[in-house]
């Protein structure tokens, strides 16, 4: 299994950035798919889910601002982010979430490397 983000970068408060993971080495179409992120000196948190049939979960703080999306004919999975905050700024994790954990937990059977993102002016 593996899993390989990109489109990390540096951008400016309320500019924008879209992040790709590519998945290989299980049946992508039928399995969940999310992206945590990590600030330093804090723990992981879910950022956004998404389920095998399209729904998907937000965290409250990026509701409206972030979109996750995702290509089962080419196992990507993409996280759009609009109107990026400092306080975005983290390293962003593709994972497939453990079956039956909870959003509020960070548990995940698969991690990519991670992709820097870091907003400022």
């Amino acid at each position: 299994v593996q899993l390989v983000e990109s489109g990390g970068g540096l951008v400016q408060p309320g500019g924008s950035l879209r992040l790709s993971c590519a998945a290989s080495g299980f049946t992508f179409s039928s399995i969940t798919m999310a992206w945590a992120r990590q600030v330093p000196g804090k723990g992981l948190e879910w950022v956004s889910g998404i389920y095998y049939d399209g729904d998907t979960y937000y965290t409250d703080s990026v509701k409206g601002r972030f979109t996750i999306s995702r290509d089962n004919a080419k196992n990507m999975v993409y996280l759009q982010m609009d109107s990026l905050k400092p306080e975005d700024t983290a390293v962003y994790y593709c994972a497939h979430p453990t079956y039956g954990s909870s959003w509020l937990r960070v548990d995940a059977d698969y991690w990519g490397q991670g992709t820097q993102v870091t907003v400022s002016s």
